[in-house]
C-alpha cells in the first residue's frame, strides 16, 4: 500500500510551505500568523492562526501570543481532525488514488521536467512502476512525499490536536472531502499539478526551508507571491486550492465564532493572507482582526 502521512491532508500548503532540515539557530524569534478577532461590538471571539503541516525537529513556534490562544479557546477548528488514524487514511488514499488504467508517470510531464523527475524518484527511493497505477493527482502527493523535508509528526496540527485533547475540536473539511477534491481535478489540471511539485523542487533545491523560515517570521508577502511557488502560480490550481476553500469556510467559520465562547481556528497559512483569504473574508463579515507577536 501507498505510504500516507499527515501531508496528504493538507497538499495545497504543504506543498507552498515545505518544511527545512534543520532549524536555524540564528533565525530570529519565531513570529507565525496569529489574529485575534473581535465582533463588531469589540468583544474577542477567538483566534485565527496560519498553520504549517510539517516541520524539522526542534522547531520552535509556540510564541507568548500562541500559547495565549491555545490557552483560551474553548473549541479548536482545523482543515483535518483524525491526522492519528493513519491506517484508514491509507484505506481512503488506495481507494481514490487508483488509476483505471496504468501510464508511465513521465510521459504526464512535459519533456523538459522528465530529468528532474527521475532524480526525484531517486532522491524519494521511489518505485516508478508502482506510481504506474495512480491518478495523476495520487502521484504528484506521493512525489512531494517522497523530498519533504520536515517531519509531518512535527506538523502545528497535531500539536494542536494534542492540546486540545480535553476540548472539542472539530475540523473544516476531513480527509475524504480533501481526497475528493484531487480526484476531481481535470486530468489537465492534475498534470498541471505534478509539474509545480517538479518546478518548485528544482527550483529551490538548494534552498528547500526557504518558506518555513517565512512561515516562521510572519512574513504575509512571501506567503501569498506567485513568484515562490510554481502551484500560487497556476491560476487555476489557485482557485481550486485556495479561494473556493476558503470562501467555502468563512461563513462556517462565522457560524461558529456567533456560537461557541472562543474560537482558535487553525488552517493552513496559505489560505489567510491575501484578497481572497480567510483573514479578508471574515473582516468583511464584520470582524476585526489583530496581529499578535
Amino acid at each position: 500500500m501507498i505510504p500516507i502521512r499527515h501531508w496528504v491532508a493538507s497538499l495545497s500548503v504543504a506543498l507552498l510551505l515545505a518544511g527545512c532540515g534543520q532549524p536555524d539557530p540564528e533565525a530570529p524569534p519565531p513570529s507565525p500568523l496569529l489574529y485575534e478577532l473581535a465582533s463588531t461590538d469589540g468583544e474577542v471571539e477567538g483566534w485565527l492562526f496560519g498553520t504549517i503541516h510539517a516541520l524539522p525537529d526542534g522547531a520552535e513556534w509556540q510564541t507568548a501570543a500562541v500559547k495565549q490562544a491555545i490557552d483560551g479557546a474553548d473549541l479548536l477548528v482545523v482543515e483535518v481532525a483524525e491526522l492519528g488514524e493513519t491506517g484508514a487514511a491509507a484505506k481512503l488514499f488506495a481507494q481514490k488514488a487508483a488509476a483505471p488504467t496504468e501510464r508511465e508517470p513521465a510521459e504526464r510531464l512535459p519533456a523538459d521536467l522528465r530529468p528532474a523527475f527521475g532524480a526525484m524518484l531517486a532522491d524519494g527511493g521511489q518505485d516508478e512502476a508502482g506510481l504506474a497505477k495512480l491518478d495523476t493527482w495520487a502521484l504528484a502527493l506521493v512525489l512531494a512525499q517522497g523530498v519533504r523535508h520536515g517531519e509531518p509528526e512535527n506538523g502545528v496540527d497535531r500539536a494542536l490536536l494534542k492540546a486540545f485533547a480535553d476540548r472539542p475540536a472539530i475540523e473544516l473539511e476531513g480527509l475524504a472531502v480533501q481526497f475528493d477534491m484531487f480526484d476531481r481535478l481535470p486530468e489537465r489540471e492534475q498534470r498541471d499539478l505534478l509539474a509545480a511539485v517538479v518546478r518548485d523542487h528544482v527550483r529551490w533545491a538548494d534552498d528547500p526551508g526557504h518558506l518555513t523560515r517565512a512561515w516562521l517570521a510572519g512574513e504575509i508577502d512571501a506567503l501569498i507571491d506567485p513568484a515562490q511557488s510554481a502551484l500560487l502560480g497556476d491560476v487555476e490550481l489557485r482557485d481550486i486550492l485556495l479561494t473556493r476553500r476558503n470562501a467555502a469556510w468563512a461563513p462556517r467559520i462565522d457560524g461558529l465564532l456567533r456560537a461557541e465562547p472562543l474560537v482558535l481556528v487553525a488552517v493552513g497559512a496559505g489560505h489567510l493572507p491575501g484578497p481572497d483569504g480567510l483573514a479578508a473574508l471574515l473582516e468583511r463579515r464584520g470582524y476585526t482582526l489583530r496581529r499578535m507577536t
